[in-house]
């Protein structure tokens, strides 16, 4: 077993030698070492941290990174022979975690160090750990008489598995897709790159012409740029109707929504919740359904206006300038950079071929000096695939601070979006402090003819929006696995550090230090910045009511939704008749495809993003109020947030920083809509 890679702790992960078949060897021995250390600290005493939280922690960290090692090789390598180790083995996972939330001699142990005298001389992030500890007991069961603790155990695992299974038939319903175009007349409209992805695409099947998919390298362009509109038409349609009845059905995500809500229902009563939504609220900053409903449907009303606004500016333009009468959705994006070019006489494909990778990192990465004073510089490790890249975030002493893996771009096997994953991270030991490794995802299109890959100004933001997740896990100070870097944080202020990293995107000392056009070299013109700067807020009401349909949609079906009143397609069409200005067809199935939802962490929680938005502004906003004390409010930033990591409530932090409470305003300023 000590060559299984898996059960390798000694250093990095060993993914050049990770295959299906460790799998299973892998967590039958973590999982018995793991049942092992339960069994044990169930019975210690006296109770103490080094004799009771210590030991239980080092048998349970050694599962969830093998196992996290897995399931990252699952969204960014996936095979049969992968996704089948992976599902053969979610079950047990499963078992043991739910097991563990429900094991009553644990709570009692836990209460036990909670009731002992040395307590009370325990730093913020101990008890901070006992505390929560406490209340995910609760939540996971714990108190439950032994019959309903059986069936809830049943119904999280259950979960799992659908959940796993619903992002399998995503990826599986994406891949499966494509269309085949001869005539190169079709693809008019299309930059370049584009379309000699295409045609390498085809030529990689051995077929004429040019192949076209939708992944988002190429689904992008094509709504955006295609001049074709039967072409964006039939990706648009292949897009929206992606695991839904309208494909094969056994990628059909329609049963498993209805499930996965009924589960989550069924799970909220054995607890003694009203809703789902209440479980999910427990953990969060918000303190009621009718909190975040409230934020929601006030920001909607702010926002309306000027998506409305927008709706009637585009239709307009695309009336008057391009001929189209009715404006359907596949040409939503096109006649919006139409119009964006004729008002602001800028392209997203001209910004595009200043930001080139090497120039875009290395701007990032002097961002993070100046903030907080860290170099980061490449280093080695074994990866999953050769686009992967590898860095270590040292101080000025040399000091290793972090490590972090970098995968940029899309390939079939990989999970669209981007995402940043903890694959270690930072513990305090008798013997030292472990430092924290994270994984950063994106997924870009690839440089042509031996160039380096060029980005859309969107996707820099993406690219500073991870790493700001990422610098949440890697500057971490607390030394307490549960509330170290993201552990612990609630999860509507998870993305405070992430958005508020896509503000330095829009500084012109920044772009222009990580701009260098790829033919020429020349970095990006003032004038060009300028034109970008007063095109940042364009349709940014329709964009803001978009989010908000989706945080709505999220939180009624969690909290309100009754399906015998109803369909969850009725609830989103209710919805949209509530704050939508842009509407799908009647065909279209974005529920079968909102994956943060039914297979990611975001079940009612979704409106994190716009409710951290409001926290993101406003710490930006110190930035703004002092640019001559940038490395001062970064330090502050650093300490009084990032640090901090889980070991204190995520409002104590801003307050820290701020010196105050959070307001909407500078979110308002900074999105144009303010009267």
């Amino acid at each position: 077993m000590t060559q299984n890679p898996l059960l390798d702790f000694s250093g990095l992960p060993r993914f050049d030698a990770i295959r299906p078949g460790h799998v299973g060897p892998a967590v039958d021995a973590l999982l018995a070492e793991a049942e092992a250390a339960v069994r044990k600290t169930e019975t210690v005493a006296p109770v103490n941290w080094d004799g009771f939280v210590t030991p239980l922690q080092d048998a349970t960290e050694r599962l969830d990174r093998a196992w996290g090692q897995v399931t990252h090789l699952q969204a960014v390598m996936n095979s049969k022979a992968l996704r089948e180790a992976y599902n053969a083995n979610l079950p047990r996972i499963t078992r043991f975690r739910s097991a563990l939330g429900q094991n009553l001699a644990l709570h009692g142990q836990f209460r036990a160090l909670a009731e002992a005298p040395e307590f009370a001389g325990y730093d913020a992030a101990r008890r901070r750990v006992v505390e929560n500890a406490l209340r995910d007991f609760r939540l996971g069961g714990a108190e439950l008489p032994d019959e309903r603790k059986a069936r809830f155990a049943e119904a999280q695992e259950e979960l799992a598995a659908l959940s796993a299974k619903f992002s399998e038939n995503v990826l599986d319903a994406t891949d499966a897709f494509s269309l085949y175009v001869d005539d190169p007349g079709r693809l008019a409209g299309l930059p370049g790159d584009v379309v000699a992805m295409c045609r390498a695409a085809a030529e990689k099947e051995a077929r004429p012409g040019y192949r076209l998919t939708l992944q988002m390298p190429c689904y992008l362009p094509v709504q955006a740029y295609a001049d074709d509109r039967a072409l964006r038409e039939a990706l648009y349609r292949g897009y929206g109707v992606r695991a839904s009845e309208h494909g094969p059905a056994e990628l059909d995500n329609s049963a498993l929504i209805e499930r996965i809500l009924a589960l989550r229902g069924e799970l909220a009563a054995l607890l003694g919740f009203g809703s789902y939504a209440e479980v999910s609220l427990a953990t969060k900053m918000a303190g009621s359904a009718e909190e975040v409903l409230a934020f929601l449907r006030d920001l909607a009303g702010r926002a309306l206006p000027f998506a409305r606004r927008d709706r009637a500016e585009l239709e307009a333009f695309a009336c008057d300038a391009l001929g189209l009468d009715a404006l359907q959705p596949w040409d939503l994006a096109y006649a919006s950079e139409k119009l964006r070019q004729a008002r602001y006489s800028i392209s997203g494909q001209e910004v595009k071929q200043y930001f080139t990778e090497p120039k875009v990192l290395a701007g990032l990465f002097e961002l993070i000096q100046a903030l907080y004073g860290l170099r980061v510089e490449p280093d080695q490790a074994p990866v999953w695939h050769e686009d992967v890249r590898f860095y270590r975030l040292s101080d000025p002493g040399g000091r290793l601070v972090g490590q972090f893996y970098l995968d940029l771009y899309a390939r079939e096997g990989k999970r669209g979006g981007a995402w940043m994953d903890d694959c270690r991270n930072r513990r305090t030991r008798a013997g030292g402090t472990q430092t924290p490794v994270v994984y950063l995802v994106c997924n870009f299109g690839r440089g042509g003819d031996g160039g380096p890959a060029t980005f859309t100004h969107e996707e820099v933001t993406t690219l500073f929006h991870e790493m700001g997740h990422g610098l949440h896990q890697l500057l971490t100070e607390i030394g307490e696995l549960p509330v170290a870097g993201i552990n612990g944080v609630e999860w509507d202020a998870v993305e405070l550090p992430s958005q508020f990293m896509e503000n330095f995107c829009w500084e012109w000392e920044r772009v222009r230090a990580m701009t260098a056009h790829v033919d020429t070299g020349e970095p990006l013109p003032r004038a060009l910045f300028e034109r970008m700067l007063a095109a940042r807020n364009f349709q940014s009401g329709m964009q803001t009511v978009r989010q908000l349909e989706f945080a709505l949609f999220d939180m009624e079906l969690h909290s309100r939704f009754d399906p015998r009143q109803g369909s969850v397609m009725q609830l989103l069409e209710r919805v949209r008749d509530e704050v939508a200005v842009n509407r799908p067809p009647d065909w279209h199935r974005f529920a079968h495809q909102f994956a943060h939802v039914f297979a990611g962490g975001y079940a009612a929680g979704y409106y994190s993003y716009k409710w951290a938005e409001v926290l993101s502004a406003d710490a930006y906003a110190a930035f703004e109020e002092a640019p001559e004390r940038l490395a001062a409010t970064g330090t502050r930033f650093r300490d009084e947030i990032l640090a901090r990591g889980g070991s204190r409530p995520a409002l104590e932090n801003f307050r820290a920083f701020r010196g105050r409470e959070p307001g909407i305003d500078a979110l308002l300023r900074h999105s144009g809509m303010t009267a």
